[in-house]
C-alpha cells in the first residue's frame, strides 16, 4: 500500500516558499526518452576536465585533504535540536528567480521546522569550502537518550558483528531502518532541496497512523543541500570549483567529507542522490559495468524493486509530454544498454553501498532550469519547469519511504547479509534470475565479480621510501572506516617476512568491498563495453605512492592492534645539513614552505633539497605537519631552489593540486589575458586548459611572448591543450600524438629522468597523448611501459584502429628540455594532478615547476 499524499500533505507556506509564482504554460520541446531503441542518454559533466568553474576560487577557499571532519553526535535522543544563524540575505542567490528557496532561507525555514514538534533534528554536519554550513535534518519518532544509544549499539552490531545481528531479535524488531536523501550535490540542480524541504513539513505535521508507524520505524536523515557554494553561484562545482560527485573515494573536500561522515555514522540502508535533469526522470539501477566489489545480488534486488515503486508514484503525478512537456520515468537497468553505468566508485550512489546502502540511486528530474535555460527562458518558464521537478523530487522521496517501510525487515536482513559476507571472507554470488528473482533482463553482460584477496600489506618501516605515502594511504582507509592494523612483532606472509610496524588490512571484513576497491589494481573493462560514462580507474594502491603487497590467500596470523591513526612519519636529523627527497607531494609541502619563510634552500644533484642545519627548528615543525624525514647530509650544491609563483590555466583539480604542493598560484585565462596580466612577478606558467595563444588579443599575446622570452622561465603542460600551446609558442620539437580521447585509466610507465625519479611506475590518463620526433636536445623523462601499459580502466583503438594502447607502449609519456630563450619545458601526456587524486605522482608536476 502506497502512502497517500493526502496523508502527506504539503502546506501553503512550504509550498510558498518551494515555489512561488509559477505559472503553467504551454511546455517547449522535450528531449527523447532513452528507451531500448531511443537515444542514448550522456550524463552532463562527462569529459576530461578541462574547464573551470565559473564559482570564485581563492586560496584561502581552500580547505587540505587533511584536515579532520568533525564526527556527528551520538549522545542524546531525539530531537536534537540546533538554533541555526541565519546568514545574511543574499538577493543575487541564484535559486530566487526559479522561486526555489535561497540559501540564507533554509536556517531559518529549519528553525521553524524544528518548532513544530518534536520530529525534527537539524545538526550542522560541515561546512563547505566557501564556509557555508551543511545542514543535516533527521526525521523520527522521539527517542530517549537511552533508546537512541540502543540503536547505536543496534547499528554498530549490523556492522561488526553481522553474524550475531542476523540472529539478534531486538533488531528484526526494534532497529529503525537509517534512510538518506542527499540533495544539489551539483549546486545548479537545486529542485531536491525545495522538495525536501516539504516533506519535513509534511512528516513533522502529520498525524496520521501510517506517518506515525513510518518514523516509529525509520530514521530519516536529509542533506539539505549538499553543495550550497553551488546552488548560490547557480554552478555545478562547490567554491574549490570541485564537481563534488565526483570526490568520493578521493575525498579532497569538505563537503565530500562530511557525505562520508554521514555514510559512516548513520550506515544508511536506503540512499537517494536527488539531481536533474533528463527527461524522462531517470531512475537508477543502471546498466553495465556494474562495479566488482558490491554484493550485486542484494543490491539488484533491492534497487530495482524501489526503481518501480519510484517510477509509478513519478508517472502516477500524471505529468504528460503533450501538456508538461515531461516524459515517462526511465530505469536504465530495464530500458538500455549501456552508457549509465555503476562502476567507479566516484558517485555518491555508488560509494553508499560499501557502507551498507542496499538501494542506492540517483534520480534525474526531467526538466531542465540551468545553463542556458537559466539564461534564456522567461522566469514564468523556468519556475514552472522548477514546480515539476520538484514535486518529482518529491514523489521519488516519498515512495523510496514508502517501500523502505514496506520492506524494512527483510531491507535490514540484506544490509546485514553484505556485512556478514565481508566479515566471512565468503564469495560474491553473481546475479542471475535465479539469485535475483524479479529482475527481468538479467545477462552475462551483467556478472561483475571479483576474488578479495586474503589481506593487503602496507610496509611502513621507519626507512620504507614510502613511509609519508603509507601513513596518508593508511589514514585515508580508516577515515573511510576500513579496519587496519598494526603488526606488533614480525610475521610471514605468502612467503614474505614483514617487520613490526607494518601495517596489514584484513580482507575478512564487514567493507571489504571498499578496502578493495581502494587498494586493489582494478580491471581493464575495454572489452565489455564500448563506452564508459566517466573514469574506470582510480587503484589508489597504485597511484599514492605507498607500498602495497595482495597477499592472496593462506592463512594471516599477524600479533596486531587496530589503528586507529597511523604512526607519526616525520623526523629531523639531530645534526648537520639536512636532506629532503622531493617525491612526494607533502616534501613539495614542506620545501615550498621553507622557501617561503627565506630559508636558503640548494637543490641536490638528483633533484632532493638541501636544507641548512640552521633552519633545523623550521624543520622539526614540518616534519610535524607533513609527516617528512629531513636526513643528515654531507652533499654541497650551489643551485639553489627558488619560491615559485604559478601562472596556471588549468582545472580545478589541478589548481587544488599545485595548492596542496605549497605554490603560489594565480589562475589565468584567455580572458585574464585579454583583460591584461602583470606577468611580472610569474616565474612560471602551467597551461592545461583555458588558453589558447591563437585566440588572444595582440596585446596580450605580446605580454605573454616576452614572458616567454624571459631567460630562465619554465612552462609545464599537459594534455592536447598542453601540447597545442607547446607547438603555438614554438618551445619544444616534438609530435604530440593523441590516443583515444575517450580512454582514461590506470597505466604502467617506466621512469627515467630527474623530473619522474622516486615516483611511481604507475600513473593516470584521461585523453592520453605520446611524444614521438623528439627534436635535438628534448629528453624523455617517461615512457609508457612495452606491451599494454593499460593496468585499469577504459582504452580501446578509435574506429580507424589507431590509438589504442599498444600504439601508445614504448612511447615517451613526459618530455623535458629548453626553449630557444633557455627555459625548461615538460610537456605530460599523463593526467598526473587529475581531480587531485593521483597523489603518487604530484610530485612530477612539483618538480617540472621548482627544479628550473
Amino acid at each position: 500500500m502506497g502512502m497517500p499524499r493526502s496523508l502527506l500533505a504539503a502546506t501553503a507556506g512550504a509550498a510558498a516558499v518551494a515555489v512561488t509564482g509559477a505559472l503553467l504554460l504551454a511546455p517547449g520541446p522535450a528531449a527523447a526518452a532513452p528507451g531500448p531503441d531511443g537515444p542514448h542518454q550522456v550524463r552532463e559533466g562527462a569529459g576530461r576536465d578541462t574547464g573551470r568553474d565559473t564559482t570564485p576560487v581563492g586560496a584561502g577557499a581552500l580547505r587540505a585533504l587533511e584536515v579532520a571532519e568533525p564526527g556527528l553526535r551520538k549522545d542524546g535522543g531525539y530531537p536534537r535540536r540546533t538554533v541555526l544563524a541565519p546568514p545574511p540575505v543574499n538577493p543575487a542567490d541564484k535559486s530566487v528567480k526559479l522561486g526555489l528557496a535561497p540559501y540564507h532561507a533554509l536556517a531559518p525555514r529549519l528553525n521553524a521546522l524544528q518548532g513544530l514538534g518534536d520530529r525534527v533534528s537539524v545538526e550542522i554536519a560541515g561546512r563547505s569550502a566557501g564556509d557555508h554550513e551543511l545542514y543535516l535534518v533527521t526525521v523520527t519518532a522521539p527517542e530517549t537518550a537511552r533508546q537512541a544509544r540502543d540503536q547505536e549499539r543496534m547499528r554498530e552490531l549490523i556492522e561488526n558483528r553481522p553474524a550475531v545481528a542476523a540472529r539478534d531479535r531486538r533488531i528484526r524488531t526494534a532497529y529503525k531502518t537509517p534512510v538518506f536523501f542527499n540533495n544539489n550535490i551539483h549546486g545548479n540542480e537545486w529542485e531536491g532541496t525545495d522538495a525536501a524541504l516539504e516533506l519535513v513539513e509534511e512528516l513533522a505535521r502529520a498525524k496520521d497512523a501510517r506517518t506515525a508507524s513510518l518514523l516509529a520505524r525509520n530514521r530519516i536523515h536529509i542533506n539539505v543541500t549538499a553543495n550550497p557554494d553551488g546552488r548560490i553561484a547557480g554552478t555545478r562545482a562547490n567554491g574549490n570549483g570541485f564537481d563534488l560527485n565526483r570526490d568520493f573515494i578521493t575525498a579532497s573536500q569538505p563537503e565530500t567529507r562530511a557525505m562520508r561522515r554521514i555514510a559512516v555514522d548513520k550506515q544508511p540502508a536506503v540512499m537517494l542522490d536527488l539531481h536533474g535533469y533528463v527527461n524522462g526522470t531517470l531512475i537508477e539501477p543502471t546498466t553495465p559495468p556494474h562495479g566488482e566489489n558490491y554484493e550485486y545480488d542484494l543490491f539488484l534486488k533491492n534497487a530495482y524493486a524501489n526503481a518501480l515503486g519510484m517510477e509509478k508514484a513519478v508517472n502516477g503525478l500524471g505529468r504528460t509530454p503533450e501538456k508538461d512537456g515531461v516524459e515517462p520515468a526511465v530505469i536504465p537497468f530495464r530500458d538500455q544498454q549501456e552508457g549509465w553505468d555503476d562502476w567507479p566508485p566516484i558517485f555518491t550512489p555508488q560509494y553508499m553501498p560499501f557502507h551498507g546502502a542496499v538501494a542506492a540511486h540517483t534520480i534525474e528530474f526531467p526538466l531542465t532550469v540551468n545553463n542556458r535555460a537559466y539564461d534564456t527562458l522567461p522566469v514564468a518558464e523556468l519556475r514552472r519547469r522548477a514546480a515539476i521537478n520538484t514535486d518529482i523530487a518529491g514523489a521519488a522521496m516519498r515512495a523510496a519511504l514508502d517501500w523502505t517501510h514496506t520492506h524494512r525487515a527483510s531491507v535490514i536482513a540484506d544490509q546485514i547479509e553484505t556485512f556478514r559476507r565481508g566479515a566471512a571472507g565468503e564469495a560474491q554470488r553473481p546475479v542471475s534470475e535465479a539469485t535475483v528473482p524479479g529482475v527481468p533482463g538479467i545477462g552475462p553482460e551483467d556478472v561483475y565479480t571479483t576474488t578479495f584477496p586474503r589481506a593487503y600489506v602496507i610496509p611502513a618501516g621507519a626507512r620504507q621510501r614510502s613511509a609519508t605515502a603509507a601513513a596518508r594511504l593508511v589514514d585515508h582507509l580508516v577515515a573511510n572506516d576500513v579496519r587496519v592494523e598494526r603488526a606488533r612483532s614480525p610475521f610471514r606472509a605468502a612467503g614474505r617476512t614483514y617487520p613490526a610496524g607494518t601495517y596489514v588490512v584484513d580482507m575478512h571484513q564487514p567493507k571489504r568491498g571498499l578496502a578493495n576497491v581502494i587498494l586493489a589494481d582494478g580491471r581493464d573493462i575495454s572489452a565489455d563495453v564500448s563506452t564508459m560514462y566517466d573514469i574506470s580507474g582510480w587503484s589508489l594502491g597504485l597511484l599514492w605512492g605507498a607500498s602495497v603487497v595482495e597477499v592472496a590467500g593462506g592463512a594471516l596470523r599477524v600479533d596486531s592492534r587496530p589503528v586507529r591513526a597511523a604512526a607519526p612519519t616525520g623526523s629531523v636529523a639531530r645534526r648537520g645539513d639536512l636532506r629532503l627527497r622531493l617525491d612526494d607531494p607533502r616534501e613539495l609541502a614542506a620545501v615550498n614552505s621553507l622557501l617561503a619563510r627565506g630559508v636558503p634552500v640548494r637543490r641536490a644533484a638528483d633533484g632532493a633539497a638541501l636544507v641548512p642545519g640552521s633552519a633545523r627548528a623550521e624543520a622539526r615543525a614540518l616534519a610535524t605537519r607533513y609527516g617528512v624525514e629531513f636526513l643528515a647530509t654531507a652533499e654541497r650544491s650551489s643551485v639553489p631552489l627558488r619560491r615559485t609563483r604559478v601562472a596556471a590555466a588549468v582545472s580545478a583539480g589541478e589548481l587544488f593540486a599545485l595548492r596542496e604542493m605549497g605554490f603560489d598560484v594565480v589562475p589565468v585565462s584567455n580572458a585574464v589575458l585579454d583583460a591584461g596580466f602583470d606577468w611580472s612577478s610569474a616565474d612560471a606558467l602551467f597551461v592545461s586548459s583555458g588558453l589558447d595563444r591563437a585566440k588572444l588579443t595582440p596585446a596580450a599575446r605580446d605580454a605573454l611572448d616576452g614572458f616567454l622570452a624571459r631567460h630562465g622561465t619554465a612552462v609545464v603542460a599537459s594534455g592536447a591543450a598542453g601540447a597545442a600551446f607547446n607547438a603555438a609558442a614554438g618551445l619544444l620539437p616534438v609530435r604530440a600524438v593523441e590516443g583515444n580521447g575517450d580512454a582514461n585509466g590506470v597505466v604502467r610507465v617506466a621512469n627515467a629522468g630527474r623530473i619522474t625519479a622516486g615516483t611511481p611506475r604507475h600513473t593516470f590518463v584521461y585523453s592520453p597523448l605520446w611524444f614521438t620526433d623528439l627534436g635535438r636536445g628534448v629528453r624523455a623523462e617517461q615512457f609508457y611501459d612495452s606491451g599494454d601499459p593499460l593496468v585499469s580502466g577504459h582504452w580501446r583503438a578509435g574506429a580507424d584502429g589507431a590509438g589504442g594502447p599498444r600504439d601508445a607502449a614504448g612511447r615517451a609519456s613526459v618530455v623535458s628540455g629548453s626553449s630557444a630563450h633557455g627555459g625548461p619545458v615538460v610537456l605530460f601526456g599523463t593526467e598526473p594532478l587529475f581531480r587531485a587524486h593521483p597523489k603518487g605522482v604530484f610530485a612530477q608536476v612539483g618538480r617540472a615547476l621548482l627544479l628550473r
